[in-house]
């Protein structure tokens, strides 16, 4: 039965307002102080993802200080599509940081000029976050990783599937809980019908299809994300050997680069197979991960697929979003620039995790050129 409420004594009434105010405290959703937002900097428009953060819900955790784009009509466009100031926009990074400076800045340029990015940031201190991948080639990896880890900045690769809470509940699932035994190959699947195909803006479709900006084709676009969920799901574990197939399906459409990359990885006792393509039907992003017991298929970025031991069939599951600030790359780059968050070894977000990822598609890219089975050191 309910538990009856029984007057205060008199005497207590003096007290009762003071206990008000202490439940409001408590028991307040406003946090009890407010930070500033971190600052930061987008260099680079020409990667279509930039719309990602131009056209982000305003959190209160961060604050576009400034925008550099040396293509002032791109400037324009798209920051008048999102309703945001040229006051922002700065020719180059040199008068970027001649009028403000940011905590950490965002890449949206080609892949050759992340590199340049972290030349100009981590002497300042400035963190650095580039979207996927990390570099063109192993060199300038290598040149990026060593100037982060003088200056103390942190180097972050942002994929759009890190933030797939299926992708987090089936490493849950494997490692932690051993839901389908030792893992044994992993087929990870990403793409679309093509860059062209699908319209992407023609700044980016230039330097996409560009073997010395982009590194590549298809291999580069989306085989590094079968790198970066292997390299994740393996715990930072090399494979022993990469062998790739490159193809051109469509050469009168992309002339000077794959579209279509065929990697396997192989490990002691796993497999992995990348499929990374401008020729699917449809685009996908999704992951089948088999263990020696069961497997489980994250189709999207909620549905997960599995059948587990002694299970009869297949289950489906919708997944809930991840929580803040890891459902979001700009959240979580706060966080961490803020120390809120720690990035472990080899996240998805790490720079040991995409220095391998790297490694990786330069070694496809070199078994494909010369038919044969790389090892990697």
């Amino acid at each position: 039965m309910g538990g009856i409420c029984k007057p205060l004594p008199q005497r207590n009434m003096r007290f009762f307002p003071y206990l008000i105010v202490l439940f409001l405290c408590f028991n307040s959703p406003v946090k009890a102080q407010e930070r500033d937002p971190v600052k930061l900097a987008v260099v680079g428009l020409t990667h279509s993802h930039v719309h990602w953060i131009l056209g982000r819900e305003n959190k209160g955790d961060i604050e576009i200080v400034g925008v550099v784009e040396p293509n002032r009509g791109l400037a324009e466009r798209f920051l008048g599509q999102h309703g945001l100031s040229m006051n922002l926009w700065h020719a180059d990074m040199a008068s970027l940081f001649a009028s403000t400076t940011p905590e950490g800045v965002t890449a949206f340029g080609s892949i050759f000029e992340h590199l340049e990015v972290v030349q100009v940031c981590a002497p300042k201190g400035v963190h650095v976050m580039v979207e996927k991948p990390l570099a063109v080639n192993r060199e300038h990896a290598k040149e990026m990783a060593s100037l982060a880890q003088r200056h103390g900045i942190h180097l972050l690769t942002n994929y759009e599937t890190t933030w797939y809470a299926t992708n987090h509940d089936v490493h849950r699932q494997v490692h932690q809980e051993k839901a389908i035994g030792a893992l044994k190959r992993v087929v990870i699947n990403d793409g679309h019908e093509g860059p062209k195909e699908i319209g992407v803006n023609k700044e980016f479709l230039e330097w996409l299809t560009d073997p010395e900006q982009n590194g590549g084709g298809a291999v580069i676009d989306f085989g590094c994300y079968g790198a970066n969920l292997m390299t994740w799901l393996m715990n930072g574990e090399k494979p022993s050997s990469v062998t790739a197939e490159l193809k051109q399906i469509k050469p009168d459409v992309y002339p000077e680069v794959d579209d279509d990359a065929t990697i396997l990885l192989q490990y002691p006792e796993t497999k992995g197979v990348i499929q990374a393509s401008w020729n699917w039907p449809f685009s996908r992003k999704d992951m089948e991960v088999y263990g020696a017991t069961g497997y489980l298929i994250a189709k999207n970025s909620q549905e997960i697929i599995a059948r587990l031991p002694g299970a009869k069939e297949e289950s489906k599951t919708k997944i809930e979003k991840r929580p803040y600030p890891y459902d979001d790359p700009f959240s979580f780059f706060a966080a961490v620039i803020r120390e809120d968050v720690e990035v472990e070894e080899f996240d998805l977000s790490s720079l040991a995790n995409n220095l391998i990822v790297v490694e990786i598609l330069d070694a496809a890219i070199r078994s494909a050129e010369t038919g044969k089975r790389v090892y990697l050191e």
